[in-house]
């Protein structure tokens, strides 16, 4: 599997991604940075990357509309980039080696108990 962390994301999550055996690249440093949502998720259907944002509303909606995609995780609350890593490293070790073909992994925290939900895109 292999990574594109949103810009509203720490970089950090990159790290999280390469210490579980994964590849990860952050939007900023593939000149990406200030694109348009729609031009965000070209780049991921075309480079089949599984995309890594906390922007649920435009992302889940973007992803609605295609046909084949490698999946999108949504770490729902907007936190600090530790918690933001633990959220990360708890999608990833949800989803083991299995991919995340046309599906969405939603990821929340409440109190200490991390929380994650799959559900079929589209």
């Amino acid at each position: 599997m292999r990574f594109l962390i949103d810009e509203c994301l720490h970089e950090s999550l990159c790290g999280v991604a390469h210490a579980a055996g994964f590849e990860a690249s952050p939007v900023n440093h593939l000149g990406l940075s200030g694109r348009k949502d729609w031009e965000l998720a070209q780049r991921v259907i075309g480079d089949e990357l599984t995309f890594v944002t906390n922007n649920r509303v435009d992302f889940v909606r973007l992803f609605n509309q295609m046909e084949l995609h490698a999946g999108l995780i949504v770490i729902v609350p907007n936190v600090v980039p530790a918690r933001q890593r633990a959220l990360f490293d708890a999608s990833i070790q949800y989803l083991g080696s299995r991919e995340l073909m046309n599906a969405v992994v939603e990821v929340t925290i409440k109190g200490n108990v991390i929380h994650c939900v799959e559900y079929p895109l589209p």
